[in-house]
C-alpha cells in the first residue's frame, strides 16, 4: 500500500492559515494597521475601494523596509517581533506571529513600495497568490505603502460569501475605531470610494474620543484612574444618565490591544445596579496596563480573547474603581466662602427655642367612603330656623336630605350583576349590615346568575392587575393579558401594514430635533431611511453625519424621539446582512416597543375594550414578534381545584 500523508505546498497552506487570520477586508485593514503602528509611524492613512473588495491601501510614514525584509516579511513565519518561545510571555507589539502578510499575500494581488530613512530609493514588491511577480528599485517616501487589490480572487467560494458592500464598510469601520482609540498618538485617515469618512489628528485620549463619537459624549464621560502593583486602569466610563437600550460604545484595551471580556463587563455594570433600568447599557472606555508575563494574547487567531493569570483581583479592582468614579459624580453642594457683594441673610438666632411645629386639624372620625361619615362643613349657623320662615305650610312633604333606604333609593343589587356573574367593585364601600351582604351576593339558583353573556367569548367589563396585566372573562375561565405585549403585537401588525402600504400617518414637529450619529451608525442610518420614511418619519439629512426629524409616525406621544431614532439605527445595525425586509420588521418591532403602553399605565375599561378586540384581530395573538407569550389562561377548573 502506497503512503496516502503528503506535506502541503507552502500557496495552500498559506490559504489554509488566511481562512483563519484573514476573513474579511476588515481583517486585512487591521493587520496592515497594527503593521504600521509597530513601526513607529506617527500618521497611517487607509483608502478603499468598493469596502475593501477592489483594492486596500494602507500608507505609513514608519521606519520603512530594506531590500532584504521586504522580500522575507511575505515568508510564513517570518517575524521581528520574537526570537524564541519566552517571548510570546513578553510581547510589547501588535503582531508576533509572522502570519499576517503571508496570508494575505495567499489571497490577493499585493504592491509594496517601502524605504528606509538612510536610503536613497526605496524598493517596489509585487506579490499574488504567494507567487513572486518583480521587485524593482523606486522612488518613494520614507515608511511603506501596501496596496491590496482582489482580494480572495484565487477563492471564489471565499469571495461569494462577502457581505454588501455597506456590511463590509461596518466591519472596516468597527475595526478602524479600534485601533484609532488605542493609539491617540497617530493621525488617521480613511477614505471609501474618495469620500473621507474619518480624518483624526493627534491628541488626547478624551479629544480621541469626541473626534469618533460625537461632541455629545464629552458630557457623559467620568475619569477612570487607578494604579495598584498588579495593573493601572484608566478611561472613561459613562453616567448613568447616558445609558441606551442598544448602541452604548463599551471598549476594552489591554496593553494598548483592543479585547472582548464578558466577565470584565459585569463588573463595569454591577457598579450601576438600581442606577440605570435593567437591560440598559452605558459607555465606556477601559485601559489596562498589566505585564506581559501575566496575560497569554495567543490564545485565538484575531488575538481579541485574553487570558489573565489574576482575573478575579482585576475583575474587584475593576468593580471598585466603577463605583468610586459613579460615586465622585455625584453632585455634593459646595460651600461658597467668598460672600463679598451677596445679601446678608441673618441667621436664625435666640428665636429658634420659640420655634414650634405647626398642629394640624383635622377629624378623625372622616371616612370618604363611608356615607354615614359626618360631612366636611358641620358647623350649625346660629338662628337658622329663620331661614326657613313662612315655608312651613308650603309643602306637604318635604324631601330628606339624606333620604332612608324606605325611599326606595337604595335597591338590591342583584339586577346590577352582569349576565357573566362579574360584578365591578363599590369604590371600597363596606356593607354594614348582613342583610345588606344578602342583597349583595347573587343566588346560584336564579336565572341571571347563570345567563350567558350577550359578548359570548369575553366579558365587557375588564380588570387591570397592578398596571401590568389585563384581565378578563371568558367561557373557559380567566383570561390574563400582558398590556405592553399586547399593544406591542398591536402596532408591530399595524406598522407592517403602513410599511407595505406605503400610507403613514405622520405629525409634525412644532421643534425639529436635531441628531448627530458616528460615521459608522451614518452608513446604517442612510441604509434604513426609507423603511423609517415608509411608517411615518420624515428626517431631513444635513452634513457631518446630522440629521433633523422634522416629522414623526402618529401615536407617539411623549416619547424621545432622538432616543428612539438611535435605538431603530441600534436594532438595525445589529442586523446589517439581512435583506431589506427582515430590516423593516427589526424597525417595526423596536417602534412598536416603544409606542406601546407601559407597565404601570392605569388604562380605563374602554382602552382595555379595544385592547382586546385589537389582538384577538392581529395573525398571532399568542406571542409577540420577538417569542414572548402576550396572554394566558386560567380555566375555571384550575379555579376549583386551587379553591378545593
Amino acid at each position: 500500500m502506497s503512503d496516502i500523508i503528503q506535506l502541503l505546498p507552502d500557496s495552500v497552506a498559506n490559504q489554509i492559515a488566511a481562512g483563519e487570520v484573514i476573513q474579511r477586508p476588515a481583517s486585512v485593514i487591521k493587520e496592515l494597521v497594527e503593521n504600521s503602528i509597530d513601526a513607529g509611524a506617527t500618521s497611517i492613512n487607509v483608502v478603499c475601494t468598493d469596502s475593501g473588495r477592489t483594492s486596500i491601501q494602507v500608507v505609513d510614514n514608519g521606519k520603512g523596509m530594506s531590500e532584504t525584509d521586504a522580500r522575507l516579511s511575505f515568508e510564513r513565519h517570518a517575524t521581528s517581533k520574537i526570537r524564541q518561545a519566552d517571548d510570546l510571555f513578553n510581547l510589547h507589539t501588535m503582531g508576533f506571529r509572522g502570519e499576517a502578510l503571508a496570508s494575505i499575500a495567499a489571497v490577493a494581488q499585493i504592491t509594496l513600495k517601502t524605504r528606509l530613512k538612510g536610503d536613497d530609493v526605496g524598493t517596489q514588491l509585487s506579490i499574488a497568490g504567494s507567487r513572486f511577480v518583480s521587485q524593482d528599485p523606486c522612488s518613494c517616501p520614507v515608511g511603506s505603502n501596501f496596496l491590496i487589490e482582489n482580494l480572495f480572487y484565487n477563492v471564489p467560494v471565499r469571495r461569494k460569501f462577502l457581505k454588501s458592500n455597506a456590511t463590509e464598510l461596518n466591519n472596516i469601520i468597527t475595526a478602524f475605531e479600534r485601533m484609532v482609540l488605542v493609539n491617540p498618538d497617530v493621525a488617521f485617515t480613511l477614505y471609501n470610494n474618495q469620500n473621507e469618512l474619518y480624518n483624526l489628528k493627534a491628541g488626547s485620549l478624551r479629544q480621541r474620543i469626541v473626534d469618533v463619537f460625537g461632541k455629545k459624549i464629552n458630557q457623559h464621560l467620568l475619569t477612570l484612574d487607578i494604579d495598584t502593583t498588579m495593573c493601572k486602569i484608566n478611561g472613561y466610563v459613562g453616567k448613568p444618565e447616558s445609558a441606551r437600550k442598544k448602541g452604548a460604545r463599551q471598549f476594552f484595551f489591554v496593553n494598548g490591544r483592543y479585547m472582548k471580556h464578558p466577565y470584565f463587563h459585569k463588573a463595569v455594570m454591577s457598579a450601576y445596579e438600581r442606577l440605570i433600568p435593567e437591560g440598559d447599557q452605558v459607555p465606556y472606555f477601559i485601559y489596562f496596563t498589566v505585564k506581559p508575563q501575566d496575560i497569554d494574547v495567543n490564545i485565538h487567531p484575531t488575538k481579541t480573547e485574553i487570558k489573565f493569570e489574576n482575573e478575579s483581583t482585576i475583575w474587584q479592582i475593576l468593580a471598585a474603581a466603577v463605583k468610586d468614579a459613579v460615586g465622585m459624580f455625584k453632585d455634593v453642594t459646595a460651600i461658597e466662602f467668598d460672600t463679598e457683594g451677596q445679601p446678608d441673610i441673618p441667621a436664625l438666632g435666640d428665636a429658634a427655642d420659640e420655634v414650634k411645629a405647626p398642629k394640624l386639624q383635622y377629624n378623625p372620625s372622616y371616612n370618604p367612603f363611608n356615607e354615614s361619615s359626618p360631612r366636611r362643613h358641620d358647623t350649625v349657623p346660629g338662628q337658622w330656623e329663620r331661614l326657613y320662615d313662612g315655608l312651613a305650610g308650603s309643602s306637604t312633604h318635604q324631601p330628606s336630605l339624606f333620604p332612608s333606604a324606605n325611599d326606595g333609593i337604595v335597591k338590591s343589587k342583584a339586577s346590577a350583576i352582569p349576565a357573566d356573574g362579574i360584578m365591578p367593585s363599590r369604590r371600597f364601600a363596606q356593607p354594614e349590615t348582613p342583610d345588606e351582604v344578602a342583597t349583595e351576593m347573587p343566588d346560584s339558583d336564579t336565572p341571571e346568575a347563570v345567563q350567558e353573556s350577550p359578548i359570548e367569548e369575553k366579558s365587557p367589563v375588564h380588570y387591570q392587575y397592578k398596571g401590568q396585566y389585563i384581565m378578563t372573562a371568558v367561557k373557559s375561565g380567566l383570561m390574563i393579558i400582558d398590556q405592553h405585549r399586547a399593544h406591542t403585537r398591536i402596532l408591530y401588525e399595524r406598522y407592517l401594514a403602513q410599511t407595505a402600504d406605503r400610507k403613514a400617518y405622520s405629525q409634525k414637529l412644532l421643534f425639529p430635533e436635531t441628531i448627530h450619529f458616528a460615521t459608522a451608525d451614518d452608513t446604517t442610518m442612510r441604509a434604513i431611511l426609507p423603511e423609517l420614511q415608509s411608517i411615518g418619519f420624515e428626517i431631513s439629512e444635513q452634513p457631518d453625519c446630522t440629521y433633523t426629524i422634522n416629522s414623526v409616525p402618529a401615536g407617539l406621544d411623549g416619547l424621545n424621539y432622538v432616543t428612539l431614532v438611535q435605538d431603530l439605527v441600534a436594532t438595525a445595525a445589529d442586523k446589517p446582512s439581512s435583506p431589506a425586509q427582515d430590516i423593516c420588521h427589526a424597525v417595526a418591532l423596536e417602534l412598536a416597543r416603544n409606542a406601546a403602553v407601559a407597565y404601570g399605565q392605569v388604562l380605563t375599561n374602554s382602552e382595555m375594550e379595544n385592547i382586546v378586540n385589537d389582538l384577538f384581530a392581529c395573525s398571532n395573538f399568542n406571542y409577540t414578534p420577538d417569542g414572548k407569550r402576550v396572554l394566558t389562561l386560567l380555566r375555571q377548573t384550575e379555579m376549583e381545584r386551587l379553591l378545593g
